[in-house]
């Protein structure tokens, strides 16, 4: 990249000047800076290369996109897929070799960008969200960023970490019967995104596991670790939902495009895409549901269990009341109090004692208070 940055802005004196954090670091730069925006990851960037028609099918790894031109056959659709954005000269260079539009590539480097859909004269743009879960005494979810460029005979994806989400779509491309074999880029563009989708109801089964207990025990036995667990769902779901949601208008948009680039054909399946992501998104939404109704559930515990604690302790006071207040007159320092001089005084006090704190304790049973 060969931008200059002016000395007032604050990546000027930034070692590592093609990878930021946050996309407030970009501001004040033209648009279509390629600068990586996003968490850093350690995987190398790496370009494989996958081609196929009906009879044959091929892998191979390549160090740059110009040896795309050595590989271009007729009758072959093309899959590349990049693992990891740390090199922005990959994608500088395919934006060189494919004619892809600049702020296109500045979407790609820039990993918080919302799922949607961009329609050009020769490609299409999409963005999606892939989702994976690390269960380790609590869910977390790992968000990843997933950008998918269509052409004519061309797939090419872009994933900001390498990982084994598209590894069933490669097990379907070496079946030479798969349909997958037989139709276009277009086809396998459906593909992908259904594997991506298919990872959320992963993480459904995930929220199932963990929600359905949690429910049971909660009136057993709520503690601070219940309202953590709730809150981190809390959390999650609404990350979750702010990933996915947008899927439908993409979706949508898929249906509706005007493009030679997507068949007739094809779009049903894009159609079976969209029907996953409702359901998704509705399982959200009762999930979210649930999550209230346990938080609510959950305070009411709470409060109910410090009422019973609060009931106990006013039981005991009023049975200390009356004694505390016969102990008192006794306390007195009077000389002439005639009760000090009888000889069976002392166990006659006990006595009384003894006989209000059961009478208390019968009248508050009677009255089911205890």
């Amino acid at each position: 990249m060969n931008f200059e940055y002016p000395e007032w802005h604050r990546l000027s004196k930034k070692k590592n000047k093609t990878m930021i954090s946050s996309a407030a670091d970009k501001s004040g730069l033209p648009p279509g800076t390629l600068i990586h925006v996003g968490e850093k990851h350690e995987t190398v960037s790496r370009i494989s290369v996958i081609q196929y028609n009906q009879q044959v099918v091929t892998e191979c790894e390549i160090e740059s996109i110009a040896e795309l031109r050595q590989l271009q056959h007729d009758g072959l659709r093309t899959w590349v897929n990049i693992d990891g954005l740390s090199n922005t000269r990959i994608i500088e260079d395919i934006g060189v070799q494919l004619n892809i539009h600049p702020l296109i590539l500045e979407d790609i480097l820039s990993t918080h960008q919302r799922p949607k859909l961009e329609e050009y004269e020769d490609y299409v743009y999409l963005v999606v969200k892939s989702i994976s879960a690390d269960y380790n005494h609590h869910l977390t979810l790992h968000y990843e960023q997933i950008s998918i460029l269509l052409l004519a005979d061309y797939v090419i994806t872009f994933k900001e970490k390498a990982g084994e989400i598209f590894k069933p779509v490669r097990y379907r491309l070496r079946n030479r019967k798969d349909r997958l074999r037989q139709n276009g880029s277009d086809y396998l563009t459906y593909v992908l995104l259904d594997s991506i989708v298919d990872e959320y109801f992963v993480i459904e089964d995930h929220l199932d596991e963990i929600i359905n207990p949690l429910e049971a025990s909660l009136l057993s036995d709520p503690s601070q670790k219940t309202l953590l667990t709730i809150q981190h769902l809390r959390r999650e779901l609404i990350a979750m939902k702010r990933s996915i949601s947008p899927l439908r208008e993409l979706l949508s948009a898929i249906r509706h495009a005007n493009t030679g680039l997507l068949q007739e054909k094809t779009l049903r399946y894009y159609g079976d895409v969209y029907d996953h992501v409702l359901r998704v998104t509705d399982a959200l939404d009762s999930y979210r549901e649930r999550i209230a109704v346990i938080q609510d559930v959950y305070l009411s515990s709470i409060s109910n269990k410090m009422n019973e604690t609060i009931k106990v302790l006013t039981i005991f006071a009023a049975i200390f009341i009356p004694l505390t207040f016969i102990a008192g007159i006794y306390g007195m320092n009077f000389e002439y109090m005639p009760e000090l001089k009888w000889r069976w005084a002392y166990p006659a006090l006990w006595g009384i004692f003894i006989a209000i704190s059961v009478g208390l304790l019968l009248f508050f049973k009677r009255k089911k208070w205890l």
